[in-house]
């Protein structure tokens, strides 16, 4: 058994030495000052987040697919990011994808064993049948994970695009991705805790590389979802009306029948509004434009 204790992630925190014998207030402090320090090691990966973003927007727009893959919290993390893909951009539910080491069961309970299996990890994504043209994106914020690891070199093999996350740096664990991203948040407040800092910069970078993937894909204008699915609830559909409205000056009411007649498509209404088209014509050029919306409205003449 492969001793892991010299990895950043497994080390003893100094701070919160006998947090157990803190006031309830102290020991907030204290887990609250650890916290506040994720933020900035994130910021200090952004090269390579932002090259990770690249590599997904370019897949996107060929077609592929972003699949994240991991164990325990870093599974369920990425789990969760692609679960709120759909709602949020209207995308395929396909387009974004998580795997977490145990299948299904291990989302609602711990299935510890299920990550040693470097040969599970390339079986799930054969199950997926990764393509060229798709990313497969590895998170172990220990670094070590033989599911991640498996299922990142069965990716290679097939020629998909590879990225890796961490919060160890790479002399302590190397990978082969194409991108790798290292957030090093240091030792946990709970020694060997990686739920905590680490699946707080996780949630954070996923955040991140989801959100700026799919604004290359002409899902964001200005600073608004325009292709979020407005039929999924009472609240979605309140934020389309809302955004149609903010865009095109109109009253609520206005508003709500331009999304009627745009087939309850964000990105539709706002398109017809500012060019005075039908639905058809808004479709098309969105089509033509690859989904974004600026560069439909520089290339025609919005109305007076």
């Amino acid at each position: 058994m492969r001793n892991r204790g010299h990895l950043l992630t497994e080390q003893r925190n100094a701070r919160s030495d006998n947090i157990d014998r803190m006031t309830i207030g102290d020991a907030f402090e204290t887990v609250n000052a650890e916290d506040r320090s994720v933020a900035g090691a994130v910021a200090a990966a952004k090269l390579d987040i932002c090259a990770a973003v690249e590599l997904i927007t370019a897949a996107f727009r060929r077609g592929g697919r972003l699949i994240y893959v991991g164990a325990g919290t870093s599974g369920r993390l990425g789990v969760m990011d692609a679960a709120e893909c759909p709602p949020t951009f209207l995308s395929d539910p396909r387009m974004v994808q998580g795997i977490i080491a145990g299948g299904p069961d291990a989302l609602q309970r711990s299935v510890e064993d299920a990550e040693d299996r470097a040969d599970a990890g390339a079986a799930a994504v054969d199950e997926l049948a990764v393509q060229p043209r798709d990313i497969v994106f590895g998170i172990t914020t220990g670094g070590t994970t033989p599911f991640v690891h498996g299922a990142l070199s069965r990716a290679t093999e097939l020629g998909a695009g590879t990225v890796f996350l961490a919060c160890v740096d790479a002399e302590q664990v190397p990978d082969d991705a194409d991108v790798t991203i290292r957030v090093l948040v240091g030792p946990e407040i709970v020694t060997g805790s990686t739920r905590m800092k680490a699946g707080t910069a996780t949630k954070m970078v996923l955040n991140m590389i989801s959100t700026l993937s799919m604004m290359g894909i002409g899902k964001i204008y200005k600073n608004y979802m325009v292709d979020l699915n407005t039929r999924g609830c009472d609240k979605l559909l309140d934020r389309g009306i809302r955004v149609v409205e903010a865009l095109s000056g109109r009253s609520r009411e206005q508003a709500s029948r331009l999304l009627e007649d745009a087939n309850y498509r964000v990105k539709t209404a706002i398109v017809m509004d500012q060019l005075s088209v039908d639905r058809p014509t808004a479709d098309r050029l969105l089509k033509q434009h690859y989904g974004l919306i600026r560069s439909v409205l520089a290339e025609e003449t919005p109305r007076p």
